[in-house]
C-alpha cells in the first residue's frame, strides 16, 4: 500500500512525499525482492530532487540484492555521472548495455560518457603538462622575465580553479612552490604564496595538508618580512587556511567523504599561539605585527554574540593579553621599541576592545581587568622611569580600546598623579607620553576636573617652553579638552580658558594638520584641537575656507583611528551647526542681564546664511565621500557617539534639495542606511530624517541601487510618529510615496512594515500638506491588491475625492481611477460605501482643474465598462448630460 502511494506521489511530481512513503515501506518490509524495488524507486526520487549521493547509495543497495537490476544500475550510472565519477558511471552503463544490447538509450549514454572521459583525461593531461612547464620556467634562472611573469600569473589562476589546484597538489606542486619561496625573489614568492592561497580556499583537507607541509613557523616568518605585498599575501594565505579550519570554506562533500571529519582545534590553537608570539618578537617587522593583529582581530572574537562559545577569546586572554598590552605600551621614540607602523598600536587597542566586548559575564571581565592591573603594576617603578613610561602608555592604549576598563585602570593608586608628575619632567619623552595619556584621561568629567586642578599650570609651561611640535600640540589639546568637558557647547568658556585668540590657536592647529612631515599620530591631535576650537564661530568660518586643511582632515579620517573619527565628526557638527541648541526664554535673559550674569548670545556667523555657505564649502571639498568612508570603519572604531555625530552632519548637508543629488552621487544614500539602523536613538532619528529628505525627491533606483532600497523602508516608516515633528512626517510620506510608485515589491515591503494605519491617520490630519502627502502615498499604494481590499479604505478614498483641497482631490481621484481600473468588483462597491458617491463623481467630472476632471472621467469610464446594470444606473442620472456637455467641448490633449 505504501509502495503504491509512493508511486502515485512520484507520478504527481511530489518527490518529497514519495520519498517518505518509500522510506516507511522499507522499514516495514521483510521481502528482499520488494526491498530492492523500494530502494530503486527511492533512488529515482533522489535523482529528481538532485540529491545524487543519496540516489547512488540507494541504487547500490538495490544492486546488492539483485546484481542484474537494470533500472538500479542505470540510475546509479546517472547519479555517479552527476557526481563527476565518470569512470564508475561508464562501468554501470556498460553492464546495462550488456544485459540489453539493443537499448538505444544505453548505447547513447555509453558514447556520451566515453567522450566525456576522454575530454577529462585530455584536460587533466594538458593541465599536468602546463603545471610542469610553468614550474620549469619559474625555477630556471635563465628564463626571460616576461615568460616568468606570464608563468607566475598562469599558476595563480590555476591554483584558484578546483581542477588546477588538485593537479598542482597531486604533482608535488607544494614542494615546488616552496622552492620558489626559497629563491628570495619577491615576484616568485608572491606568485607562490598567491597560488597556495587559491589551493587552500574552500578545501579543508588540502588546506590542512599544506599547513602541515609548510609549517606554521615558516608561514609566520614569511609574514614577518618588511615587504608590504609579501606580508599581505602571506596573511591572506593564513586567513584562507583559518577559514577552512573554522569550517567557513565552500567545499562540498558527496557520499562516504562526508564521514571524514578533521579535528581542527589543535591546528587553530597552534596558529593563534604563533600569532601571539609574533606580537612581541623583535624579528617581526611593523607590517608583520599589523598582519598578526589583524588576523587575531578577524578570527578570535565571535562573529555573532548568539553563539555561546567564546573559548578562543578566553584562550587569547589567558595566553596573550600581556603580549597585546606590551604592543599597546610601546613608545616609538624609545631605543628598545619593537618595529611598528603608524597603525600598530591602534590595531592593538581595537583587539583589546573586541576581546573585552566578547566576554559573557562579570567573572570573565574581572579576570581580564586583574590581568591588566597586575601587568601594569609590575611595570610601575619609581626607580626606573622607562618602565613606568611603558605602564602609562599601556593605560593610554586601553583607554583607546575598552574605555570602561581604561577608566578603572586610571583609578589605580598613583596612576593619575604619575601622569601629572611626568609632565614636570625635564625629559621630552616623559612629557610626550604623559601629555598624550592625559588627553585620553580627560574624556571623563572627574578626570578632567583633576587635570584642571593639578596640571593646567604645568601644561601651560610646557606649551610655552618646548620646541618639540609633538609635545606642543598634545599639551594644547589637553588644555582645551579638559575644560571642554566642563564648558562644551559654549565658545565663551573656551575663550576664557584659551586666554587669548581662539582663531590664533586654530590657525596653529591647521598648520600642524597640513604639515605632512609631522607623523599622522601627532597630526590627529590637531584635529582633536579643532574639534574643540570650532565651537567658536569665527574659527569654524575660517576653517571651512581653508580647503587644504579640510582635505588633510578628510584624508586623516580614512585611517582606522577612533579619536580621529570622533574629532572629525565633532568638528563637522560644529561647522554645520547641527548640534542641539537650547531655546532662550526672553524673560530669563532679562533676569540674567539684571543680575549681571553672562548671557550667551548668537554669534552673527552662526546665523542661517553663514551656515548655508559653510555647508556648500564642505560639499565642494568632498565631505560626503569622507563621511561615507568613516561609516565603513570597524565597529570598535566607529562608536555609537561618532555615528550620531555623522548622522547630524548628513542631516545638515541634506537641508537644501539642490544638494541632495551631489550627496547621492558621492555615496551618501548608501552610508546613511547603517546609521539609521544602529547607534544611539538620536543618531537613528537624524539619519532616518536625512534618508527621508533624499528619498522624497530622488530616484530610488539611483539613490539606493539594488536590494538596498528595501532597507530604507523601515527608517522611513519609523518617521511616521506623532512624537516626530511635522517636517519629518511630511518628508517621510513623500519618500514612501516615491517608493510606492516604483514596484509592487516595494509596496509590499511598506505594507509589511505596518505603515498603512499611520498613513491613513495622516489622511485625516488638519494640516493640509500632511493630508495631501498621505493621500498621494495611499494613491500609489492602492495599486497593490492587499491594500485595495477593504470597504473602509475605499470609502476614505471616495470621500477625499470630495475635499476642497485640489492637491488632495488629484491624489484621491488618481487612487480611485487606478482602483476601479484594476478591480471590477470595486466599481460596484464604490456605489455602496457612501450615499454621496454620485454627487462626488459629478463634481469631479465638472471640475475646473483638467487633472481632476480627467481622473473623474476615467472613473466613470471604469464604472460603465465594469457592469451593465451599473452603466444603466449612471446613464439614467445627470451624468449622461455632463458627459454630452464635455464631449462637445474643444478637445484638450
Amino acid at each position: 500500500q505504501l509502495k503504491e502511494e509512493g508511486n502515485k506521489y512520484f507520478q504527481a511530481s511530489d518527490y518529497e512525499k514519495a520519498v517518505q512513503s518509500y522510506t516507511q515501506a522499507i522499514k516495514l518490509n521483510k521481502d528482499k525482492a520488494l526491498q530492492a524495488v523500494l530502494y530503486r524507486n527511492r533512488a529515482a526520487c533522489f535523482l529528481k530532487k538532485e540529491e545524487y549521493a543519496k540516489a547512488a547509495s540507494d541504487a547500490s543497495r538495490a544492486i546488492d540484492i539483485n546484481a542484474s537490476d537494470i533500472k538500479a544500475l542505470y540510475r546509479r550510472s546517472q547519479a555517479l555521472e552527476k557526481l563527476g565519477k565518470l569512470d564508475q558511471a561508464f562501468k554501470d552503463a556498460q553492464k546495462c548495455a550488456t544485459i540489453e544490447p539493443r537499448n538505444k538509450n544505453f548505447q547513447e549514454t555509453l558514447r556520451r560518457l566515453g567522450a566525456d572521459i576522454q575530454e577529462k583525461l585530455r584536460i587533466q593531461f594538458s593541465t599536468d603538462l602546463r603545471v610542469q612547464k610553468m614550474f620549469e620556467i619559474l625555477l630556471d634562472e635563465n628564463s626571460e622575465k616576461e615568460k616568468r611573469e606570464k608563468a607566475a600569473n598562469n599558476l595563480i589562476v590555476l591554483g584558484r580553479e578546483e581542477a588546477g589546484a588538485e593537479r598542482i597538489f597531486q604533482n608535488n606542486g607544494v614542494n615546488l612552490l616552496l622552492q620558489l619561496i626559497e629563491t628570495k625573489n619577491a615576484e616568485l614568492i608572491l606568485a607562490a604564496v598567491r597560488t597556495l592561497s587559491g589551493m587552500c580556499t574552500g578545501h579543508k583537507a588540502r588546506a590542512t595538508a599544506i599547513l602541515h607541509y609548510l609549517g606554521i613557523d615558516n608561514i609566520c616568518m614569511w609574514m614577518s618580512v618588511d615587504n608590504e605585498e609579501i606580508s599581505l599575501a602571506v596573511c591572506n594565505l593564513l586567513q584562507a587556511i583559518t577559514d577552512c579550519l573554522l569550517g567557513q570554506g565552500k567545499e562540498e562533500h558527496h557520499g562516504k567523504e562526508e564521514a571524514v571529519v578533521l579535528d581542527t582545534k589543535k591546528d587553530l590553537r597552534m596558529i593563534t599561539m604563533r600569532l601571539l608570539d609574533m606580537l612581541v618578537s623583535k624579528k617581526v617587522s611593523g607590517q608583520g605585527r599589523d598582519r598578526a593583529l589583524n588576523l587575531l582581530n578577524k578570527n578570535i572574537p565571535r562573529k555573532d554574540l548568539k553563539d555561546h562559545d567564546n573559548s578562543r577569546t578566553i584562550f587569547v586572554i589567558d595566553n596573550g593579553l600581556k603580549k597585546i598590552l606590551k604592543v599597546a605600551g610601546q613608545i616609538p621614540e624609545m631605543p628598545d621599541c619593537l618595529p611598528l607602523t603608524e597603525n600598530t598600536q591602534l590595531t592593538a587597542s581595537v583587539l583589546l576592545n573586541k576581546l573585552y566586548d566578547d566576554l559573557r559575564c562579570d567573572p570573565e571581565r574581572d579576570n581580564y581587568r586583574v590581568i591588566c592591573e597586575e601587568y601594569i603594576k609590575s611595570k610601575i617603578d619609581p626607580q626606573d622611569m622607562d618602565k613606568t613610561l611603558h605602564a602609562i602608555q599601556m593605560v593610554s592604549g586601553v583607554l583607546q580600546g575598552p574605555f570602561d576598563l581604561g577608566n578603572k585602570l586610571l583609578g589605580m593608586k598613583g596612576v593619575m598623579e604619575m601622569m601629572v608628575a611626568l609632565c614636570g619632567s625635564e625629559r621630552e619623552i616623559d612629557q610626550l607620553v604623559a601629555v598624550e595619556a592625559l588627553i585620553h584621561a580627560s574624556t571623563k568629567l572627574s578626570r578632567a576636573t583633576f587635570i584642571i586642578s593639578n596640571g593646567v599650570a604645568l601644561l601651560k609651561e610646557i606649551y610655552k617652553k618646548t620646541k618639540n611640535e609633538k609635545i606642543k600640540i598634545r599639551a594644547l589639546v589637553v588644555r582645551m579638552s579638559a575644560p571642554g568637558r566642563l564648558t562644551r557647547g559654549t565658545d565663551y568658556g573656551l575663550r576664557q580658558f584659551a586666554e587669548g585668540s581662539t582663531e590664533k590657536l586654530a590657525k596653529q592647529c591647521r598648520k600642524w594638520l597640513c604639515n605632512t612631515s609631522i607623523d599622522a599620530r601627532t597630526r590627529k591631535w590637531a584635529v582633536e584641537g579643532l574639534a574643540y576650537l570650532t565651537f567658536d564661530a569665527d574659527v569654524k568660518d575660517d576653517f571651512v575656507e581653508d580647503q587644504l586643511a579640510l582635505q588633510a582632515m578628510f584624508e586623516l579620517a580614512k585611517t582606522s583611528d577612533k579619536t580621529i573619527l570622533y574629532s572629525v565628526a565633532s568638528a563637522l557638527v560644529n561647522c554645520t551647526n547641527s548640534y542641539d541648541t537650547k531655546e532662550l526664554v526672553p524673560e530669563l535673559v532679562q533676569l540674567a542681564k539684571f543680575s549681571k550674569q553672562h548671557v550667551p548670545e548668537e554669534h552673527p556667523k552662526d546665523k542661517k546664511d553663514f551656515v548655508v555657505k559653510r555647508v556648500k564649502r564642505l560639499l565642494k571639498a568632498g565631505v560626503v565621500s569622507a563621511l561615507a568612508c568613516m561609516v565603513k570603519a570597524d565597529s570598535a572604531i566607529l562608536t555609537d557617539q561618532s555615528k550620531e555625530l555623522i548622522a547630524r552632519v548628513f542631516l545638515a548637508l541634506c537641508e537644501d534639495p539642490k544638494d541632495r543629488g551631489t550627496i547621492v552621487a558621492q555615496g551618501g544614500g548608501k552610508a546613511l542606511i547603517p546609521l539609521a539602523v544602529e547607534g544611539t536613538e538620536v543618531g537613528k532619528i537624524k539619519a532616518s530624517h536625512a534618508l527621508a529628505k533624499i528619498a522624497a525627491i530622488s530616484n530610488p533606483d539611483m539613490a539606493f541601487p539594488g536590494e538596498r532600497v528595501y532597507e530604507v523602508v523601515r527608517p522611513l516608516v519609523s518617521r511616521l510618529n506623532t512624537e516626530r515633528d511635522g517636517l519629518q512626517n511630511y518628508e517621510a510620506l513623500l519618500g514612501l510615496t516615491n517608493f510606492a510608485g516604483r514596484s509592487d515589491k516595494l509596496r509590499m515591503k511598506i505594507v509589511k512594515e505596518r505603515a498603512l494605519p499611520d498613513i491613513e491617520n495622516y489622511m485625516f490630519e488638519n494640516h493640509d500638506q500632511l493630508r495631501q502627502a498621505a493621500t498621494e502615498c495611499m494613491c500609489n499604494l492602492v495599486v497593490n491588491k492587499e491594500v485595495a481590499d477593504g470597504n473602509d479604505r475605499l470609502k476614505l478614498v471616495v470621500l477625499l475625492c470630495g475635499e476642497d483641497d485640489e492637491k488632495v482631490q488629484v491624489a484621491a481621484a488618481g487612487a480611485l481611477a487606478m482602483l476601479t481600473a484594476a478591480q471590477k468588483k470595486l466599481c460596484s462597491k464604490m456605489t455602496e460605501v457612501t450615499t454621496q458617491w454620485l454627487e462626488i463623481l459629478q463634481r469631479l467630472c465638472l471640475h475646473d482643474n483638467m487633472e481632476v476632471q480627467h481622473r473623474g472621467l476615467v472613473i466613470v469610464f471604469n464604472l460603465i465598462s465594469a457592469d451593465k446594470e451599473l452603466a444603466k444606473r449612471l446613464v439614467e442620472t445627470e451624468l449622461l448630460e455632463i458627459l454630452t456637455y464635455i464631449g462637445k467641448q474643444e478637445d484638450d490633449p
